[in-house]
Formats: C-alpha cells, sequence, structure tokens
C-alpha cells in the first residue's frame, strides 16, 4: 500500500502543477478577449486566429483543469446529501463513483478520441477558417486532459482504498494527500 500511496501522491503532484499553471490561462484569456472586443468595436479589426486561440484557452481550462478540481474535491456533487454521510460511507460512495463511472467514462473518451486526435495529427489538420489556427494541438489537449483526469481518478481510488483500509487517516485533507499512518 506504501508504494500506491506514494504513486499517488505523484499523480497529485503533476495534477497540482498542471492546476497550477492552467490557473494562469484564465486571465490570458481574459486579457485575450478584451483585446479582441477592443481591436474589433475600437479599430474595426477582427482575426480568426485571435478568436480561435480565445476558444482554445477556454477549453485548455477546462480539459486540464478537471484533474486539478477533482483533486480539491471541486467537482460537482450533491454536497446535500453526500455531507450527511460518515466518512467512510462518503470514501465508499467515491470508490464505487469512480470504478464505474469516472474511470470508464475517462477510458471511454481517450479510446474513441485517439484515432480522431491522431488523424489530425497526422495530416497537421488547420481551420478551415482563414487565419485559423492549428486543430490538431487542441484536439490532442483533449488526450492529454482526459488522461490526466483518468490518472487523478487512479490516486482518488488510492487513497479511498487506503482509508478504508485503514493506511490513511482521511483522504479529503486540504492538501488532498491523506495523512499516511
Amino acid at each position: 500500500m506504501r508504494f500506491l500511496l506514494g504513486l499517488s501522491r505523484a499523480i497529485d503532484t503533476l495534477t497540482e502543477g498542471v492546476g497550477r499553471a492552467v490557473v494562469w490561462l484564465v486571465l490570458l484569456v481574459a486579457l485575450l478577449s478584451a483585446g479582441n472586443a477592443i481591436m474589433r468595436y475600437g479599430f474595426s479589426y477582427s482575426s480568426n486566429a485571435y478568436l480561435e486561440a480565445q476558444w482554445y484557452m477556454f477549453s485548455l481550462i477546462f480539459l486540464l483543469g478537471g484533474a486539478y478540481a477533482l483533486k480539491h474535491n471541486a467537482h460537482v456533487r450533491i454536497d446535500l446529501v453526500f455531507g450527511r454521510f460518515s466518512r467512510r460511507t462518503q470514501a465508499w460512495i467515491d470508490l464505487v463513483g469512480t470504478v464505474l463511472f469516472l474511470l470508464p467514462m475517462a477510458l471511454g473518451v481517450i479510446y474513441l478520441a485517439w484515432p480522431w486526435a491522431m488523424n489530425s495529427l497526422n495530416i497537421r489538420e488547420m481551420s478551415p477558417d482563414v487565419g485559423g489556427l492549428p486543430r490538431w494541438p487542441i484536439k490532442l489537449a483533449l488526450l492529454l486532459g482526459f488522461a490526466l483526469l483518468l490518472l487523478q481518478g487512479i490516486s482518488e481510488l488510492i487513497k479511498r482504498a487506503a482509508f478504508l483500509a485503514g493506511y490513511c487517516s482521511a483522504p479529503w485533507d486540504e492538501e488532498g494527500k491523506g495523512g499516511v499512518k
């Protein structure tokens, strides 16, 4: 179990690093959006590349930020009901939900998106719009985002299993590490 908890900590560290980098995209997309609006309405200038860059950054925030949200327990859940259960019951709900829903969904998206993204990469797919950006990087980001979500799901699974087996005190602590006994 110590090896698995170490693996979980390594995944958490990766997720934390990616999440902290993605936070900066929020500022960049806000600045780009404001710049686009100023250029369009103030100077009657518009660029498909700027618009697509804005869409790509917005997509990256969600794709790469999903694992970070899962790690920090900031994902959507019915807390009104979930919060009334004991920590042990919460751990079981998380464990079963991860095994039955999160991991299969992430694997399914990766499996289905792989040929689509690889084809886009192989042909160096470009936007059909004049002056648009390459499409293949954002399609690869879809794979990366779901791979990170899959890894973080495995980390959460390890933490919940360790908690239920008595190896750690609380997988829901502030740092998301779980207190190893």
